[in-house]
């Protein structure tokens, strides 16, 4: 399924409520409390009104806590965000039976919370492949909830390909330094497996899937047409000539020298080895991209050898972004938080970023189909 003929001066975004034991509605709210992202953007929220409600008395309480104490004190309230009023919100209500609505906590993920937040995953993704939305912004869920509601997936990624129907599909993480501009974008080529089975999951077939989709990403969302990818090497040094592990020597460095005949539009450096990989995007992060020349983007071999520099540069700000399905789908780079859940002190920058990669994202690619 390919959207077409499709508007995108003001892109249509659904956002996914998460679990709402979490701290899911909390950033939302607060994300939608800046007038130019609701402006600016048509956005949908899919998820339970009532469970929405509670969260934005809570949150209302809270505020009007601190503005007492703040008065009292003679300071400023620590927050000063003004929620937006729910009438003024566009809310596809997913009402939930009432034993299981009075079984959802705040705080605490069970199989009631991930019985709704698997609902409204699976509805915001039939509304989007129905061309009702262009963009999927899913706020977090409980994998161990998922579970306990009788969902077995190692997350929403999974869900998203199933319902999407596609078999080759990434997790691609996506930041814009707050302090240069440049923008970070890091494919892991395995996701949640164990540390122990990623040399045998790893293979010149998976390896090619991944950097196709990276290649077709950057071109497709990004404009990027003639991009430079950095691709990671598995073990300390890349092997240091098979001296610290053979898997470079075995297939990794001959895959990449088939990789560059195959595409001879790309420029591929690598396997660099892991600890310095990441030297240069730090410093395009925090200094001169003119200097240093940061790739276009970077394929990380697994899930930590990818994440780790990632949250140690953008913890608050960086997207999780699903490419190869046939729709845009963000979500912001943390978790349910159920230990913060309900103290109106969660975070939205990355909730917010995600809504303005989102959009970014819907904008390129469907210009795109419109000029073809």
């Amino acid at each position: 399924m390919v959207l077409t003929n499709v508007p995108v001066e003001r892109p249509r975004l659904a956002i996914a409520l998460g679990d709402p034991a979490g701290i899911g509605p909390e950033v939302i709210l607060k994300a939608l409390a800046d007038p130019s992202i609701r402006q600016t953007y048509d956005i949908t929220i899919i998820g339970s009104r009532s469970l929405l409600r509670q969260a934005h008395q809570q949150l209302q309480m809270i505020e009007s806590a601190n503005q007492t104490s703040a008065s009292d004190s003679g300071s400023l309230s620590a927050s000063g965000i003004a929620l937006p009023s729910l009438d003024d919100l566009s809310i596809l209500d997913i009402p939930l039976e009432s034993e299981l609505e009075r079984q959802i906590q705040l705080g605490t993920g069970n199989a009631a919370s991930g019985a709704a937040s698997f609902r409204y995953l699976e509805t915001a993704v039939a509304r989007t492949l129905d061309e009702q939305f262009q963009a999927v912004v899913t706020a977090p869920i409980a994998k161990s909830a998922w579970k306990a509601a009788g969902h077995d997936y190692p997350g929403q990624t999974e869900l998203l390909a199933e319902k999407a129907g596609v078999q080759r599909f990434g997790m691609l993480f996506v930041a814009r330094s707050p302090h240069t501009n440049w923008t970070l974008r890091a494919l892991l080529a395995t996701t949640h497996i164990p540390l122990h089975q990623v040399p045998s999951a790893l293979t010149p077939e998976l390896m090619t899937l991944k950097l196709e989709l990276l290649m077709s990403c950057l071109q497709q969302d990004f404009g990027i047409s003639r991009p430079r990818i950095a691709i990671a090497g598995l073990n300390p040094h890349s092997g240091e000539q098979g001296q610290l592990g053979r898997e470079e020597i075995d297939w990794l460095i001959p895959w990449m020298n088939d990789m560059r005949q195959r595409f001879s539009h790309l420029h591929l450096d690598g396997p660099i080895p892991p600890d310095t990989m990441w030297v240069r995007p730090g410093q395009a992060w925090y200094g001169s991209t003119e200097q240093v020349q940061p790739h276009d983007g970077y394929l990380a071999l697994y899930h930590d050898q990818g994440l780790i520099p990632v949250k140690l540069m953008a913890f608050d700000r960086a997207v999780n972004t699903t490419i190869g399905l046939p729709f845009i789908r963000t979500s912001p780079d943390h978790g349910t938080a159920f230990d913060i859940a309900g103290r109106g002190i969660a975070d939205a920058t990355s909730m917010k970023a995600a809504l303005h990669l989102a959009a970014e994202l819907t904008q390129q690619r469907f210009s795109l189909i419109a000029a073809h």
